[in-house]
């Protein structure tokens, strides 16, 4: 029996919002599972289906046995459960089950969970009530050995400053024989070089002397990328030798940038959080999502990193384009962008609006700055404005309305398939996206087009090309019928909008 606990259920009994067709298959674990949870999304295939207004969806769904697969999805997790023999989370029943509520509302109507389905959803409750207890006082687990932490914390310092100067000597030698060597030395050596970092217990600085393998076999101008990774290198290696000089945020990025893992600190930071965008990303024998959101008090942007092992997706999933009441525990570092998901209250609702957004000098800005906090960091998160996807000579830019400034897309987004979306959802007027902005330049993954904090429709995703031409009275033009059908044609699925809410539609 599959069984997964994606996040405790909660007490909240206010009614949980039905979720949009691209909101679901934003959960699925890859591109198979999808595919297989479309074919699953038919009213003929279920029957005994239904939903209870907390959060819960059930259903039998035929299968090649003589038994149905017994379905049970509790949306304010998201948590799945099913009797089939997948090991995948959520696996195609589950997903299919979502698509078709999402497409059709009565096809999934309320009702009374059956015994099975409540049996499942009251242990949920249970475990949650467990744990929002304060702990006994019966002292058989007593706290860690403080010093035993100390001393092991020590020993795995050192470990890094070896391999850390052991990375400065190699760095020296290759400077020393010419860049051209690095060519011809092949990748054999570079690997063989972060192996001796994992084995200094130095993840991070093993993953950046990868990259660096990488650098010679990526095209034309490789010398003067790969000298500035070695500069970044340098720059990292020498930060952790020097680490008792630098300022607490500073020392803290750097512990975690070389591999160390951070705690949360402080207090939670409460907020209604939005739900921007959803990705996974394969590194090596595990898969990394991030989960970005944006609170609408506060106005911060976090970032919520989970993990998983090769071959099953990480168990953090929410749905974009759903805004949830939480508290967050920020990270210590220079950035503070990662966080922690806490406790929770209520159940997910519907976004109303999107961000507010910068212009594009705004966001080079921004990125600047977080350089100057962390030099390492590849690309800093924004949001920006009324900007136009149009085409360039060497790709394609986000443009601003008036035409004055402009921002490149970043290489690896133009060879999305869902960059031609955007182009469906902009009709050349302006859009509010948001992605990440860096040195390569910026990375498209939700957009809203021109109108959607008034209940207009709303794109989450990862890439965008769009048209240009667009007059000055555009721009502040409403979507009409025909922008609903471009942004329904692109995603290839009928998008219901949510009560009280924009319509969503997710890229990745």
């Amino acid at each position: 029996m599959l069984l997964t606990d994606g996040g405790e259920p909660l007490a909240d009994a206010a009614s949980a919002a039905r979720w949009t067709v691209e909101q679901v298959l934003a959960l699925a674990p890859d591109d198979a599972s999808r595919k297989a949870g479309n074919k699953l999304a038919a009213a003929g295939s279920w029957s005994e289906t239904g939903c209870e207004a907390t959060g819960a969806v059930w259903g039998l769904c035929k299968g090649s046995g003589s038994k149905p697969y017994r379905t049970v999805v509790d949306t304010t997790g998201p948590a799945y459960k099913c009797s089939c023999p997948s090991r995948k989370f959520p696996c195609k029943h589950a997903l299919g089950l979502l698509l078709l509520r999402a497409a059709d509302e009565a096809a999934v109507p309320a009702g009374s969970p059956p015994d099975w389905a409540r049996e499942w959803l009251t242990g949920r409750r249970a475990r949650a009530e467990a744990k929002a207890r304060p702990a006994g006082g019966d002292g058989a687990s007593g706290p860690a050995d403080p010093e035993a932490a100390r001393k092991r914390a020590e020993k795995r310092a050192e470990r890094i400053g070896g391999g850390a100067r052991e990375l400065e000597q190699r760095l020296t030698d290759l400077l020393r024989g010419g860049l051209a060597a690095a060519e011809q030395a092949g990748y054999g050596l570079w690997e063989e070089t972060a192996a001796r970092m994992v084995d200094a217990q130095a993840p991070g600085l093993a993953g950046r002397v990868r990259e660096l393998g990488a650098v010679p076999a990526s095209g034309p101008g490789w010398p003067v990328r790969l000298l500035e990774e070695c500069a970044l290198l340098h720059l990292l290696d020498s930060a952790w030798l020097g680490r008792d000089r630098l300022p607490p945020s500073l020392a803290a990025t750097v512990r975690t940038r070389v591999g160390l893992p951070a705690s949360p600190e402080g207090p939670p930071v409460r907020d209604r959080w939005l739900v921007l965008a959803q990705y996974d990303t394969p590194e090596g024998k595990i898969v990394t999502r991030r989960i970005w959101l944006y609170g609408e008090e506060s106005g911060r942007t976090a970032l919520l990193l989970s993990f998983g092992a090769a071959g099953r997706s990480p168990a953090q999933a929410l749905p974009v384009g759903v805004t949830i009441d939480a508290g967050l525990t920020p990270h210590p570092g220079s950035g503070q962008l990662r966080a922690e998901l806490g406790e929770r209250f209520g159940v997910p609702e519907p976004a109303v609006a999107p961000p507010p957004g910068v212009t594009v000098t705004e966001a080079i800005a921004a990125y600047g700055r977080a350089l100057g906090d962390d030099p390492w960091a590849e690309s800093w998160p924004v949001v920006l404005r009324d900007v136009i996807p149009v085409p360039s000579p060497d790709g394609w830019q986000l443009v601003d309305a008036e035409g004055r400034e402009a921002l490149p897309v970043a290489p690896a987004a133009l060879n999305r398939p869902s960059l031609w979306k955007l182009v469906a959802v902009s009709g050349g007027t302006p859009l509010t996206v948001f992605g990440e902005c860096g040195h390569r330049g910026f990375d498209p993954l939700a957009a809203w087009a021109a109108g959607a904090a008034a209940g207009g429709a709303v794109v989450a995703g990862s890439a965008g090309r769009g048209a240009s031409g667009t007059s000055a009275g555009s721009v502040a033009a409403a979507p009409t019928a025909v922008d609903a059908s471009l942004s329904r044609a692109g995603a290839g699925v009928s998008v219901p909008i949510p009560p009280g809410g924009v319509e969503t539609v997710t890229l990745i």
